[in-house]
């Protein structure tokens, strides 16, 4: 990757919404204990949104890639959209059934459902 902001582990890119409810919240935890776990590399959704040359051309150079969504309203999936950069797995935390609200307190069942789906998106 051009830029090494925010990465370790394993290869696949992880970018998150990080959105400032609970489900954004569960996006960013998610991608933190994944990068911790070795499953992937947590990368800066901002550096891509931000427009930053050398971010965008390392997501659309990554081999493997997950895109994380707190909700329906996909601005992880926008993001990469306007910067032409193509998704290849996605996820929308919502759609696993985990209602959106603003209490930011996250619930250690929800974090695991968010990286169980990531892992299992990851092997289909």
């Amino acid at each position: 990757m051009a830029e090494n902001c925010c990465v370790s582990g394993g290869n696949v890119m992880i970018l998150s919404c990080s959105g400032g409810c609970n489900v954004g919240q569960l996006t960013n935890r998610a991608a933190v204990e994944l990068t911790q776990d070795g499953v992937g590399k947590m990368f800066c959704l901002a550096g891509i949104g931000g427009q930053l040359n050398g971010f965008i051309q390392s997501a659309r150079d990554v081999a493997q890639m997950v895109v994380i969504d707190g909700c329906s309203v996909g601005c992880a999936k926008t993001t990469l959209d306007k910067a032409q950069v193509p998704m290849k797995t996605y996820l929308v935390v919502t759609d696993l059934g985990i209602e959106k609200n603003k209490d930011l307190t996250l619930k250690t069942e929800e974090i695991r459902m968010v990286k169980d789906a990531v892992k299992e998106a990851l092997t289909q």
